[in-house]
């Protein structure tokens, strides 16, 4: 019905014939009239999961799924729902969780990880839609766990095998074009320096020394010698205050480019926070967020620029499970979430390793040990904790030590 003058009238029966065959010719638009470029377009939008099927549609859509302005078209999409590359103790099989659908997802393995000489690599690290995997060997291959597709970077020199290996960092660039490089932090406290690989002159560069930051005050715990600390937990046990690591956590770092400086952020191996400023060729250790003879597991993330640390550790009896970002201003740290007590309750006294990555606007979580594994994910928006369902892939429950994210794009380029 209309309405005009204050007086209500029906709409004629042709204008609404003619409403009828408008509706009725949408109904039967079809994909195939569109040109191959508005095409590509469209498809561009869906979610990366429906790529694997586009190719048994039609010949037309398994033409255009391998084609290069396919890719170009994805590349413009701005974001994508990060997928979580998940690790277990069987390196030869690739298990994502889909953000994007809430589900678990088994990938072709790369064929390069399946040969002899790269069969045990592990993830070290991720960036974009690319993994990088190093193998018992030390080398390393920069994957795209969606197409498969690797690359195996030249080999180290023999001097930089040596050396005491502290993080490994991975930076891609947003262009999805093959850009990307690769930074090794090595030495002994306090004697760091670092190598950077660039994939556009598919070569490392020398050996950079940092130096330790004028204005850095803080009681720092390192130690010429290789003595350790000892204390006794409140259940009598001897315990050393020193960082036990899931092996494929054990170089990981968090990158980050603010106001034109890049930085990689990891942790020692007493648990504190080192922050090496690439372009100014210094370092500098954030304070001790808990005192040094407590029982707690810690781990870093980046969430959109800015570096946080979760914490879990037994509080009243009870678990406790907060997250701290560190002001550089005043230097102190500021809890600015925490899980609900009824879901971390469960985690008292379990002894549990945490394993946390960042992905924009979301922590993902992952709580093992011999006793207990489960994976949170926290959105920072919703302040909402979610515990994931459990991974079951062929009848069998999969448990998992940790999880790298990565954008989920067919156009990355290793």
């Amino acid at each position: 019905m209309e309405i005009g003058n204050g007086c209500i009238s029906r709409p004629s029966r042709k204008r609404k014939l003619l409403e009828e065959e408008e509706g009725h010719e949408m109904l039967n638009f079809s994909l195939d009239e569109l040109n191959e470029d508005l095409l590509e377009r469209v498809l561009s939008w869906l979610p990366t999961s429906t790529f694997f099927r586009i190719g048994s549609v039609c010949k037309r859509w398994k033409s255009m799924a391998g084609s290069e302005s396919f890719k170009l078209a994805c590349s413009r999409i701005p974001s994508r729902d990060p997928w979580f590359f998940m690790v277990d103790s069987k390196l030869n099989r690739s298990i994502v969780y889909d953000s994007a659908e809430s589900s678990w997802r088994k990938l072709n393995h790369p064929p390069s990880l399946l040969h002899n000489c790269n069969i045990d690599s592990i993830p070290v690290a991720a960036s974009g839609g690319l993994l990088c995997f190093r193998n018992t060997s030390g080398c390393y291959i920069v994957c795209n766990p969606v197409t498969g597709s690797c690359h195996e970077l030249p080999p180290l020199d023999p001097d930089s095998r040596g050396r005491s290996l502290l993080a490994i960092a991975m930076s891609a660039d947003s262009n999805y074009h093959g850009s990307y490089k690769l930074v090794l932090v090595s030495g002994d406290l306090p004697k760091l320096s670092f190598k950077v690989y660039t994939s556009i002159d598919n070569c490392w560069d020398g050996e950079i020394v940092l130096r330790r930051k004028a204005d850095d005050h803080t009681e720092s715990d390192f130690n010429d010698d290789d003595d350790a600390v000892y204390f006794l937990s409140k259940t009598g046990n001897v315990v050393v205050p020193n960082m036990q690591r899931s092996p494929s956590k054990q170089y990981s770092s968090v990158f980050t480019l603010k106001d034109g400086e890049e930085i990689v952020y990891f942790l020692s191996s007493s648990g504190t926070v080192i922050a090496c400023n690439l372009t100014r060729k210094c370092f500098s250790e954030y304070p001790r967020l808990l005192p040094l003879f407590s029982e707690y597991s810690i781990n870093m993330v980046e969430c959109k620029g800015e570096i946080l640390v979760v914490v879990l550790s037994d509080f009243f009896e009870s678990g406790s499970l907060r997250v701290w970002w560190y002001d550089l201003k005043t230097k102190t740290w500021n809890q600015i979430a925490a899980m609900p007590p009824a879901m971390s309750h469960e985690f008292y006294d379990k002894k549990l390793d945490i394993n946390c990555v960042g992905a924009g606007n979301q922590i993902f979580i992952c709580l093992s040990s011999a006793e207990l594994c489960s994976y949170v994910l926290y959105n920072f928006v919703t302040d909402q904790w979610v515990e994931l369902p459990e991974c079951s892939m062929n009848g069998e429950a999969l448990e998992f030590m940790s999880a790298f994210s990565f954008e989920p794009r067919i156009e990355a380029s290793v």
